[in-house]
């Protein structure tokens, strides 16, 4: 988020350019490496060819390629890199010039293409000026490259930054020394710290994803039932919990000073590296659409698509128009009208690896966000004190860019926004569990005979937890992806069990029950058999693990539409003398055994993070109520079995 932050400053350049985000062009491939969709911005282009010829950096200019010649560069790429080296690793095939020889990991997601500019003869930069280099067959350097894979697409975002950064990334593709440590002057990190228009990028290409794709998850804020306004307003905006909005004309959105990208758009982890085929067929109307309307002339304005479709079924009028005095940002298209109430919710995530090994230490984390919606009219302004925050010992901490931070005290801070409309995430942090693992205990099983494995559980759940905290349900699952259950034996001295041709789930707390203001220890013993083991070759289809037995994948056909990358690499090579796994369980082999505990705990944050109602002001002042809530959720939280092999993090 301080990229964010910085996004919203206007910066000095060396010449004059726009400050914060700005893109170049957009594309969207095919797992047929195709491009089905590109978007250039002439004037972004137009800003870049004059940056270029003020500082004298004709080496650096390039024209946009065209469609085809982008597609064939990335092919390209996509050979030269292979797999390990296209998840930015050097190695002894690595060539001097590429992404790989960086040596560094997050030339996965920022690449450079090599564009062949012959005779200068790239399709421009959209205005028809058709000018060109004119000098020759020539390659150009094409970054920074964000890459975000939304199967089966390949999303390409290209930002605008000065020519000093390229060239600065060109010299570091030819560095002898792998460049310097993560944080040091002249390496990638530091290099793209002080680019923002990176982390806009992104954000960008997540929200193009969320679009192509159709996966929106929206914010879950805990409200009470509230009568629809019902109508084709209300298909669009019942999603986003916008439920006291007329479905009368509109008001103008008055203009808006800063062009910061709205945090709506989708963030976390990067998908998965192997595209898939049978999904919808790309909406081009709906993309065009969007672009048009969420980053006119290339600028990030407004990422959240539930406005932008909004707006276009719904238009403006000239009524109901905003104080003339205040401006209405791009993220609160509409002005609420209808009963005010102000409702808060934090959602927690925990995620743990319980080992019950002296030389392994447990691991566990909190992730958590809190959520928002504020159903106030006009464009007021909501500031309330974040406690906690010393007792949740935050490892991190950001903020969706309505929110103003002006001050930080020991145990609170001050936090203040102008709302949004819908739902929102007002905050995202991570932080230890500062009342201690809600499961505690240790998880066995022993292989008495090939096909015959005893098991035992000794759990103890809440322990040291008070109420109002309690646990609505908790489920223990064994998994057996490998191995087909034939029959078991085991009474647990809690709960009930159920059994499936691949796991055993025990559910020590079912839906409708809840243990609260009290701790208590179940236990289970039992014995499973399984049927004769078969060797299970790898799938025909699966052709990523083919020819990866060397040190990189060169030999790869390469033919293939799949991007390898090298957790497969490491996977293959991990489990030679083991049979193959599905994806989907990647730690479940045969030498690996763990159980996987589900669990819902209401109440209180589990970090220590809360909000106090009272404490909530809102200016111009309003009578509104203030509704607080918590929701916490198992995430990975695995008990690894303590007589097996299990993987662990190295301590430095």
């Amino acid at each position: 988020m301080e990229c964010l932050s910085e996004a919203r400053r206007v910066r000095t350049w060396e010449i004059p350019m726009p400050g914060g985000c700005s893109i170049r062009a957009v594309w969207i491939l095919n797992n047929f490496d195709a491009v089905v969709f590109s978007r250039k911005f002439p004037v972004v282009e137009r800003q870049w060819r004059s940056a270029c010829k003020s500082n004298l950096d004709d080496d650096v200019y390039t024209l946009l390629p065209n469609d085809s010649k982008l597609s064939s560069s990335f092919v390209q790429r996509r050979k030269r890199e292979g797999s390990t080296r296209g998840c930015g690793l050097r190695v002894a095939r690595s060539t001097q010039g590429s992404d790989s020889w960086v040596d560094d990991s997050i030339t996965r997601h920022v690449i450079s293409l090599a564009i062949n500019n012959s005779n200068g003869d790239g399709d421009g930069d959209g205005d028809g000026d058709g000018e060109g280099k004119g000098k020759g067959e020539r390659s150009h350097l094409l970054w920074p490259l964000v890459l975000h894979i939304r199967p089966p697409y390949f999303i390409l975002v290209l930002p605008l930054v000065e020519p000093r950064h390229v060239k600065a990334y060109a010299r570091l593709c030819k560095r002898s020394d792998c460049g310097n440590a993560v944080g040091e002057e002249g390496s990638l990190s530091s290099l793209l710290l002080d680019l923002p228009s990176i982390t806009g990028a992104f954000m960008v290409a997540h929200a193009i994803g969320d679009v192509i794709t159709g996966d929106v998850a929206d914010p879950e804020v805990v409200v009470n039932a509230s009568p629809s306004v019902g109508g084709l307003f209300d298909s669009l905006t019942g999603s986003i919990g916008i439920s006291g909005i007329s479905s009368r004309a509109k008001p103008v959105a008055a203009p808006v000073a800063s062009v910061t990208p709205s945090a709506a758009a989708a963030t976390g982890a990067v998908a998965a590296d192997t595209p898939k085929i049978g999904s919808r067929p790309l909406d081009k109307d709906a993309l065009r659409t969007f672009l048009s309307s969420s980053m006119p002339f290339g600028t990030p304005m407004d990422l959240n698509h539930s406005n932008i479709f909004a707006i276009k079924t719904n238009g403006f009028s000239p009524l109901d128009l905003p104080p003339p005095d205040l401006k209405q940002p791009a993220w609160k298209p509409y002005l609420y009208k209808g009963k005010q109430r102000v409702l808060f919710t934090i959602h927690e995530t925990v995620n743990a690896a319980m080992y019950d090994r002296e030389e392994i230490p447990d691991s566990i984390s909190v992730s958590g966000q809190i959520n928002c919606r504020a159903e106030l009219e006009g464009l007021p302004d909501v500031s309330f004190p974040l406690t906690g925050l010393n007792t949740a010992q935050i490892e991190v901490l950001s903020f969706h860019p309505c929110v103003q931070v002006p001050e930080n005290g020991l145990n609170k801070q001050a936090v203040m926004f102008s709302p949004p409309l819908g739902n929102f995430v007002l905050v995202r942090y991570q932080a230890n569990c500062s009342l201690g693992p809600p499961i505690k205990g240790f998880y066995q099983l022993s292989m008495v005979s090939e096909d015959e494995g005893a098991f035992l559980f000794k759990l103890r759940l809440i322990e040291g937890y008070k109420a109002p905290l309690a646990m609505e349900f908790c489920n223990v699952t064994m998994p057996f992806p490998r191995r087909r259950v034939v029959s078991f034996d085991g009474t647990p001295s809690i709960g009930t069990v159920s059994t499936t041709e691949h796991s055993v789930e025990w559910k020590i707390i079912g839906s409708g029950r809840s243990l609260s203001g009290k701790s208590i220890e179940a236990t289970f013993s039992g014995t499973l058999r399984f049927a004769p083991w078969q060797i299970q070759r790898i799938p025909s289809s699966k052709n990523a693990y083919v020819n990866m037995g060397d040190e990189d994948s060169d030999t790869e056909n390469e033919s293939t539409n799949n991007v390898v990358n090298v957790e497969e690499f490491l996977m293959e090579k991990m489990s030679k003398d083991l049979p193959a796994v599905d994806l989907e369980e990647p730690f479940c082999w045969q030498a690996y055994s763990y159980a996987k505990v589900s669990f819902r705990i209401s109440g209180a944050s589990l970090s220590g993070m809360s909000i106090d109602p009272k404490s909530v002001s809102i200016y111009p002042a309003v009578k509104a109520p203030v509704e607080f809530s918590t929701q916490v959720s198992s995430g990975d939280y695995i008990l690894w079995n303590t007589l097996g092999k299990c993987p662990s993090a190295a301590t430095t």
